[in-house]
């Protein structure tokens, strides 16, 4: 337990040296592209995950082939170095802690809150602007909107703003069907047995 607090505290303390510098360096909406496209790769290959994470592979490797995707994939300067740093540190495991902080940062920064919505499939742009506009009137700030796809929702969303959540999604409306019809069906026994 101590050592996942000590990992988080590790996290929140990187991701707040990295906002500070990017924004110093007035790179913010950059580097926000580069956490972007990282979280795409890692996301996208077990290979980049497993080399994040294995003790087997060297902090020299992992800071090396960390820097050649980094370059490849044209990240600012900035990201590069922090990457490198977290490579030299030991510390890219908690990679994916740190990204969440800095985006939290970056949002609390901007004076945003956090929408995280699952769908059941990809929103279009157009979709998604305007699901952006109706979260920033209903909570009255800007509203930065986390996607993720969750084709388990047969259809609709499910949106969680703070403590808030939203559940308009067919895979809850469907569990909603099932207990009203066991509880109607339920009474009707009651009824019959009372006849």
């Amino acid at each position: 337990m101590a050592s996942k607090q000590t990992s988080g505290a590790a996290a929140l303390r990187y991701a707040s040296a990295f906002v500070e510098i990017a924004n110093d360096s007035k790179k913010i909406d950059a580097v926000e592209t580069d956490l972007n496209d990282l979280d795409a790769m890692m996301t996208s290959s077990d290979d980049f995950y497993t080399m994040l994470n294995s003790p087997l592979i060297s902090r020299e490797q992992k800071q090396q082939a960390i820097e050649v995707i980094a370059k490849k994939a044209k990240f600012q300067d900035i990201t590069i170095n922090f990457l490198s740093l977290l490579a030299q540190n030991n510390r890219l495991a908690i990679l994916p802690a740190i990204m969440k902080a800095v985006r939290a940062d970056i949002s609390n920064m901007r004076g945003e809150v956090v929408a995280h919505v699952a769908s059941a499939f990809k929103l279009t742009k157009e979709q998604e602007n305007t699901l952006n506009a109706s979260l920033a009137k209903a909570v009255g700030k800007n509203v930065a909107i986390k996607m993720e796809v969750q084709e388990d929702l047969i259809g609709g969303m499910v949106v969680t703003v703070g403590s808030q959540i939203i559940d308009d999604s067919v895979k809850r409306k469907l569990e909603r069907l099932k207990i009203a019809m066991k509880s109607n069906a339920n009474s009707n026994v009651e009824l019959k047995v009372a006849n």
